[in-house]
């Protein structure tokens, strides 16, 4: 077998793999004779069966079939052993001069179009300026924080006073029948409301507020309440049953409690940060400013990468693509495209291919590295950010570690965190080799700014998807995750304090 590269110009070529019957036939007769002691044909025995019957009924198809892998095997080899920085997929070279004969020809030839990388330089130094944002906070932002704190480890506590719209009152509710209990209806013995979701009958919530333990209230729920759910919820029964109930009921309150901001002290600098990581407000406070600036970083270093794009789209623009070639073979490895479409989209397409492939010299040129303690690493991080959005801030270690465990058996995920890290180390080294233009914003006209981009990347992802583009959804399903971790604490929880 021989196999050579034919260079038509600086960005195609062809190979040429050249064969003879002796490379494949062994394998032929080796999967024939396979094939004829597991066959089971009538009026044979078992390993039995003539070789002529076995070639008749299978001798194309394992010819085909061994003739390919060989070629697809060899092809591969010769891509990886002469390192060709080849674009795409080999795409089989059309020739009509001669039709192939596997049974009867005993020497093959097959050509293969390949899109070959140009060779390029890429470099970056202090004669490049990039823009890179800093956000400064304003002045009330810690004091909201402070204040989103003190609601979320708030608690309700007994009070023996009257209720008041926002109360939490806990009691008995029992399903009437011409003002007496009904006879199997429905008994709630643990109903919990508050007035102030009471919207639809101002009577009812009027009733409940002023009252005291050992009250009783009448409250019709289909009268109170403004859907199924809030109905179903009060009374602990099946939505779909929500449209049967349309009695009052009677309910005999038990205990009234009220919510109680929680104090700025120890107790809750150590389920912010961490037990003994501060002993005093100030020091508290410090730490929550600094994380606050903190959590802009990311969405800055996105910024920050885009300028990175757009500069290495730039420098590359110059070079010569294989273009016909990639059109061609975006066609073939998608069916639902058309050439309109593709001509539409091919510029895009082909700045992806130099972002790619620019990120990729720098990473080799600059002996950037990536290891797995780094993509654990972030793994981690984006566990920590993702239970913070849900006030889960001091997330117990063994919790945190399971859940980063499960990230990482999902190989779409790791292949997007090593994608990441890569980016993040570029990021990295970029802030230490050009110039930095410092954009002095607020963190609101940030978050203006970064909600805008997040809708047009939204935007973006819808108008993919209407082009039959995959996506990965790993972010929606580790948001899934975290939500049922949330729930499942909430449960430990309730459970403790019950």
């Amino acid at each position: 077998m021989n196999i050579s590269l034919n260079k038509t110009d600086n960005v195609n070529g062809v190979i040429s793999i050249e064969m003879e019957r002796a490379d494949f036939q062994g394998n032929v007769d080796k999967t024939l004779n396979e094939y004829r002691r597991k066959a089971n044909i009538p009026g044979f025995r078992p390993g039995k069966v003539p070789m002529g019957v076995v070639k008749k009924l299978y001798g194309q198809s394992v010819l085909a079939e061994e003739v390919n892998k060989l070629i697809n095997s060899s092809l591969s080899n010769y891509i990886q052993e002469n390192k060709l920085p080849i674009l795409g997929e080999p795409l089989p070279l059309e020739n009509s001069d001669k039709e192939l004969d596997l049974e009867k020809d005993e020497k093959f030839t097959f050509e293969f179009e390949v899109g070959l990388t140009p060779e390029f330089e890429i470099t970056f130094d202090n004669n490049d300026k990039l823009p890179l944002y800093k956000v400064t906070l304003e002045d009330d932002l810690l004091e909201k924080q402070m204040e989103g704190y003190k609601q979320n480890f708030g608690t309700y506590e007994k009070i023996e006073e009257s209720a008041v719209e926002t109360d939490l009152i806990k009691g008995k509710a029992v399903e009437l029948e011409n003002g007496e209990p009904k006879e199997d209806g429905i008994v709630v013995e643990s109903a919990i409301l508050m007035p102030s979701y009471i919207k639809n009958d101002e009577e009812t919530k009027n009733r409940f507020v002023g009252a005291n333990a050992g009250d009783e209230v009448i409250i019709n729920p289909a009268l109170a309440y403004d859907n199924e759910a809030e109905i179903a919820s009060f009374l602990n029964i099946p939505k779909e049953d929500v449209a049967d109930v349309k009695s009052d009921f009677k309910f005999t309150i038990s205990e009234i409690t009220r919510f109680k901001e929680a104090e700025v002290n120890q107790e809750m600098f150590d389920k912010v940060l961490g037990e003994g990581v501060v002993t005093d407000e100030e020091s508290f406070k410090a730490k929550i400013k600094d994380s606050l600036s903190n959590q802009f970083g990311p969405d800055a270093d996105y910024f920050f990468m885009k300028e990175i794009r757009k500069a290495i789209v730039e420098k590359m623009e110059p070079l010569e693509f294989p273009d016909e070639f990639l059109k061609k073979w975006l066609k073939m490895t998608n069916e639902q495209a058309t050439d309109e479409l593709i001509e539409q989209d091919f510029p895009n397409i082909l700045n992806d291919i130099k972002y790619q492939i620019a990120k990729d010299k720098i990473v080799t040129d600059n002996d950037i590295k990536t290891e797995a303690s780094d993509v654990q690493e972030l793994a981690t991080q984006v566990a920590q950010s993702q239970f913070a959005q849900y006030g889960m801030s001091n997330l117990p270690a063994d919790m945190l570690q399971d859940y980063v465990k499960r990230m990482l058996e999902n190989e779409e995920t790791v292949k997007g965190l090593f994608a990441r890290v890569v980016e993040n180390k570029i990021v990295a080294w970029m802030k230490e080799n050009v110039s930095i233009d410092p954009i002095e914003i607020s963190s609101e006209e940030f978050s203006k700014l970064t909600a805008a981009e997040n809708q047009e990347a939204e935007h973006d992802h819808e108008h993919d998807h209407d082009h039959d583009h995959d996506h990965d959804h790993d972010h929606d399903h580790d948001h899934e995750e975290v939500e049922e971790e949330n729930e499942n604490q909430e449960e430990g929880e309730t459970q403790s304090k019950e």
